[in-house]
């Protein structure tokens, strides 16, 4: 039998290559999104991560046409920019909203499945910017940080069970992801760093790697044998991660500040 993959926000960027790259290797996916269509291998369902009982529903509509889950990879997000001062305090909450508590539940819909079945893997699409923050970036940063420690919480919860956890955290990426992003230029004229800042990050992303990339890499997480606690997209982001580790947070910090500034 096709193993199952069942995949939040894969109607576009990393997601739908993810969707895509598992489809043409047999796996029977399920795409669940607000937006997304049905094609070869892939099943759309409706799906709004910031609705608990969508996200049930979903899952639900999920397994009446499947009787397992192998996989499941919690994908979808968004990004904002600005300045911590100005930035409205209703858009931080919806950017934790989507990209964190938006996880949460449909961690919550599916693990029921997952517990009975007694094995699955659960693998979260976090940043680089969970490690190495970005200024101006912060509450995207800070949104992909909680998922890691969530991740790895999650992980020895549910270990008794037969199901494993992973983060893969991506480095930059050309997707439509930029110029999805909620950008607030409020306060650029006390903060005069943030637009250079942000023009520096998108210029990055834009020449980014591309998203099959990613999609190669979360398949070798669900297929390998015993999948490890975190991930990094891209060899030049797993050496500064690594050396992340090694240096001074403060030495790294202004390497940060003299990147973007």
């Amino acid at each position: 039998m096709a193993k199952v993959l069942v995949i939040s926000g894969g109607s576009s960027g990393i997601g739908k290559a993810t969707a895509s790259f598992f489809a043409e290797r047999g796996w029977r996916v399920f795409e669940l999104s607000r937006h997304g269509v049905s094609s070869d291998g892939i099943t759309h369902v409706d799906c709004d991560v910031c609705d608990n009982e969508s996200a049930k529903q979903a899952i639900a509509q999920v397994l009446t046409m499947t009787e397992t889950i192998d996989v499941v990879i919690s994908n979808a997000g968004f990004g904002i920019s600005g300045s911590v001062e100005f930035t409205p305090v209703e858009e931080v909450a919806h950017q934790m909203d989507v990209n964190f508590l938006g996880a949460v539940r449909f961690t919550q819909a599916v693990l029921p499945q997952l517990r009975k079945q007694r094995s699955g893997r659960i693998i979260y699409t976090s940043s680089v910017a969970a490690i190495l923050a970005v200024p101006y970036q912060s509450f995207y940063s800070a949104s992909k940080a909680a998922i890691n420690a969530f991740a790895l919480a999650l992980a020895n919860e549910v270990k008794e069970f037969g199901i494993s956890v992973s983060v893969m955290m991506p480095g930059d990426v050309s997707t439509g992801f930029t110029d999805a992003r909620l950008k607030s230029t409020a306060g650029e004229d006390i903060y005069r760093g943030a637009n250079k800042a942000i023009t520096t990050m998108e210029h990055d992303e834009r020449s980014g790697m591309q998203p099959v990339q990613m999609a190669r890499l979360f398949y070798h997480i669900a297929t390998c044998h015993s999948p490890r606690p975190q991930y990094v997209g891209g060899f030049g982001y797993r050496v500064l991660c690594f050396l992340e580790r090694l240096l001074p947070k403060r030495f790294v910090n202004w390497i940060e500040y003299k990147v973007y500034s």
